[in-house]
């Protein structure tokens, strides 16, 4: 199922498997570097701060900053995580068999949530061994990795590609001669209003 409303999915997960969508819970279970805000970082770094739980998504107040020491200034509800570099993956697995892995495209320098483009990849990842007991059977989760570290995971599959598409390149209202460029291939345009993203263009 395609949850397009947080609400929805939220109400649709048993009460015992919330914790999966806690990503400081779920950090601190596979072992990252991490702690909630007002813990002191374990040495100067930098590190991604966000919130714990966003059922909004798209990376919503998430950035790497540099920190040294206190976290006391950030918002409660956020914690902090070592940063993983590499490549950045959204694998959706139908009852824990792989179906679709598409990879991320992002310019470091732009915010967290501004991707360029996301493409199928023919590339089958692992069912994470952490989920595999989960209190309620969902027959999709999908998961998100850095290079092979698993960063959050959702009880639903990628809603980006649910059109058939291999290709998702979101608009941000800046439309750059890139994009232009790959207009002229033959890519559609849908309308997907969510956070500051305005659309897609798919193939």
């Amino acid at each position: 199922m395609y949850y397009l409303d947080g609400n929805v999915e939220y109400h649709d997960i048993h009460p015992k498997d919330l914790w999966v969508y806690n990503k400081l819970q779920l950090c601190r279970v596979l072992g990252y570097k991490c702690g909630p805000v007002g813990s002191d970082v374990p040495e100067p770094n930098f590190y991604v701060v966000k919130p714990a739980i966003n059922f909004m998504g798209m990376c919503r107040h998430a950035r790497i900053v540099w920190l040294d020491g206190s976290t006391d200034h950030f918002h409660p509800g956020e914690f902090w995580c070592e940063v993983f570099e590499g490549e950045h993956l959204s694998v959706d697995y139908q009852n824990e068999s792989c179906k679709l892995t598409v990879k991320g495209y992002r310019d470091p320098q732009k915010p967290l949530y501004k991707w360029d483009k996301w493409e199928k990849i023919d590339k089958k990842v692992e069912f994470p061994e952490i989920l595999k007991n989960l209190e309620k059977k969902y027959e999709w989760i999908n998961c998100e990795f850095i290079n092979g570290n698993l960063i959050e995971a959702h009880m639903r599959p990628n809603p980006d590609f649910r059109h058939g598409n291999v290709v998702a390149i979101p608009n941000w209202g800046d439309i750059s001669q890139y994009r232009e460029c790959e207009l002229k291939k033959g890519y559609n345009y849908v309308d997907d209003p969510d956070y500051k993203r305005k659309g897609f263009w798919i193939d």
